[in-house]
């Protein structure tokens, strides 16, 4: 005889009361950060993560740890229910970003936008896999897999920030210039390609180093690859067109369903969610029916409310007090030089096969540099995954964080060498006069700057 099941009981008063608190402060303290970065021209993802360092075990938890301890007891129940929103945020952001990823863009920049990418994707991946192998087994997690742990840190040092980059861009008044504009068709590619190297290497991360189950998984990506373009295209452009003449109030609230099952296929086949958020994005942008003014209130809930909260709880796992400790101080410094000199090297060495000058190839390397948000994001799923220890972890955010915040002042001093054309003259004005009538389609997504 079956009995119905007793149900679930709700949340404890106190617990609700605590997560509450957490949320507000950690919140509020991303918010305030967020924005002192942006006054100091930094980009605001630095001071949300610097609202977690500040709660976190950097700082709060040697001042005050009986405080530390009743506020963010580091119990996986509280942790998890942070987590939980916050990944509903990364989401939403990197469904975002695939909104506006400009194909075409790369398209019209042909030949350079390629080698540019191809070379500051695979320098700095080969720097990644080499420097794996100089860190000290006290870094590692125990029993780690060296060759997947090289692969992530290959990964983790080849991306570039698409969001950083391209509000970069818009503050320094550079996106109507040719090098903004190949800069931007640059890191479009970039960011496709190291979301599905994340895809294969998180896989392998799981399934381990085989070579049937590494076929299996490149295979499992095509396919996915393939039916979100080809089947779920048409589908997504019907659901939105059905949206559009309801009103399209609906319409934020169906493209977060349709990025959130996206996230949930590809995590049921043994992949990164935020893979299958990305892809779900890129179909919304191009299945023609993006209603991109109804989606004005899920760009702020996401990019104002949501990501800030989760990388002020990113922040919370970092541990800046290892860096005084002079083994991870050392590998801390020996992989920010790799990174930034894998960057610049391969996209200047693509700028000057795609037959671009000296200050091009530097103002390339300076803006694709950038990591920002999408390295964060990786980070968290190497931590995840139990492929980085907290010290690997607060060592590749802070990669993260120098790099986001060098790109500016480096770009500006390599673009001041540069002459502006009529052409660009010509393109400023017209972007200028189209500033009014509201964005265009596939336009990068500038307004968000974590």
């Amino acid at each position: 005889m079956l009995t119905a099941a007793s149900p679930v009981a709700p949340l404890g008063s106190h617990e609700l009361l605590m997560f509450l608190l957490q949320v507000g402060l950690l919140l509020g303290a991303a918010v305030l950060l967020g924005r002192l970065a942006r006054r100091l021209g930094m980009p605001s993802v630095v001071g949300e993560l610097c609202a977690g360092v500040v709660l976190g075990p950097s700082l709060l938890v040697p001042l005050a740890p009986g405080f530390a301890e009743w506020l963010l007891p580091q119990g996986p129940g509280a942790m998890h229910l942070l987590d939980a929103v916050g990944q509903i945020g990364v989401l939403l952001l990197v469904g975002i970003t695939g909104m506006n990823v400009d194909l075409g863009l790369v398209r019209r920049k042909g030949r350079a936008a390629v080698l540019v990418s191809v070379g500051g994707l695979v320098v700095p991946f080969a720097g990644g896999v080499a420097v794996a192998a100089a860190v000290p087994a006290a870094l590692l997690v125990e029993d780690t897999d060296r060759t997947v742990f090289a692969l992530f840190a290959g990964v983790a040092l080849c991306v570039s920030a698409l969001p950083v980059i391209a509000k970069t861009l818009l503050d320094m008044k550079l996106l109507h210039r040719d090098i903004g504009q190949l800069t931007i068709g640059a890191s479009v590619l970039d960011d496709i390609a190291g979301w599905l190297l994340l895809s294969v290497v998180s896989a392998m991360a799981t399934t381990g180093v085989q070579g049937a189950a590494m076929v299996w998984t490149v295979l499992s990506l095509l396919a996915f690859v393939l039916c979100a373009w080809f089947a779920g295209r048409p589908l997504v452009a019907r659901l939105l067109r059905w949206s559009t003449r309801s009103g399209g109030d609906s319409a934020p609230a169906l493209c977060t369903v349709l990025i959130v099952l996206g996230a949930v296929a590809s995590h049921a086949i043994h992949m990164e969610a935020v893979i299958g958020a990305f892809l779900v994005g890129l179909v919304i942008s191009y299945s023609g029916e993006m209603p991109r003014e109804k989606l004005a209130p899920l760009r702020t809930v996401a990019v104002a409310v949501l990501a800030p909260l989760f990388f002020a709880t990113a922040g919370l796992r970092i541990d800046l007090t290892a860096l005084a400790r002079l083994e991870v101080l050392g590998t801390a410094l020996l992989v920010l030089f790799v990174a930034v000199a894998g960057k610049y090297a391969g996209a200047y060495a693509g700028a000057r096969a795609g037959r671009l000058g000296h200050w091009e190839g530097l103002a390339l390397g300076a803006g694709m540099n950038a990591r920002g948000v999408i390295e964060v994001i990786i980070a968290m799923v190497g931590l995840r995954l139990g492929i980085l220890t907290t010290g690997m972890y607060t060592i590749i955010v802070l990669v993260a964080i120098v790099t986001s915040v060098m790109a500016p002042p480096l770009l500006r001093l390599a673009v001041r060498r540069m002459p502006v054309t009529v052409e660009e003259r010509a393109r400023e004005q017209l972007m200028n006069g189209a500033a009014g009538a509201g964005p265009k389609a596939h336009t990068p997504a500038a307004g968000s700057n974590s």
